[in-house]
């Protein structure tokens, strides 16, 4: 597949879940992207550790120190998976995947050229040292009772932004 194709692949499946994705085609596109994704949102968590994460502007008033009192998360993913339209979280350099389920909202922002076509091809090419965490988040965090009752959010995000750049 072409890399177009994938993203396009991507975009689809991760729809298909619930997620909402958005492509985006620069930093400043992706700052006002942003910015309409998080209205409303109260206490907005970035660990600003990434060059992309650096260059984000979350208003300083709603920006907080700590994923435990966030309401949303904001962070640079490792990769995404276009044949589940999912998302990879880490425990790379130091990065907490907790940030990612925690808060109700996930704002994942993830690279065109860090799409996988599939989670083969993905851990095909992580190597002898993998992270120590992998985590797959593939749309709204969903569960059901033994009455087969969904309930959306319970072990993790409630709603699931995908940014495309």
């Amino acid at each position: 597949m072409k890399s177009e194709e994938i993203v396009h692949v991507f975009m689809e499946n991760a729809a298909k879940v619930t997620a909402k994705p958005t492509r985006v085609t620069n930093i400043d596109n992706l700052n006002e992207t942003l910015e309409k994704i998080l209205v409303g949102e109260k206490a907005i968590y970035c660990q600003g550790t990434t060059e992309l994460e650096k260059l984000l502007k979350i208003d300083p008033e709603r920006r907080v120190d700590s994923y435990w009192n966030a309401t949303a998360t904001v962070e640079e993913v490792v990769c995404g998976i276009a044949e589940t339209g999912s998302v990879i979280v880490t425990s790379d350099g130091g990065r907490a995947v907790q940030a990612s389920l925690l808060p109700a909202h996930h704002v994942a922002m993830v690279s065109a050229e860090n799409i996988f076509p599939t989670m083969d091809d993905f851990f095909a090419g992580i190597g002898d040292n993998p992270p120590t965490n992998i985590t797959l988040i593939t749309g709204p965090s969903r569960t059901a009772d033994i009455e087969l009752t969904l309930t959306i959010g319970v072990h993790g995000p409630e709603k699931v932004s995908i940014l495309v750049i």
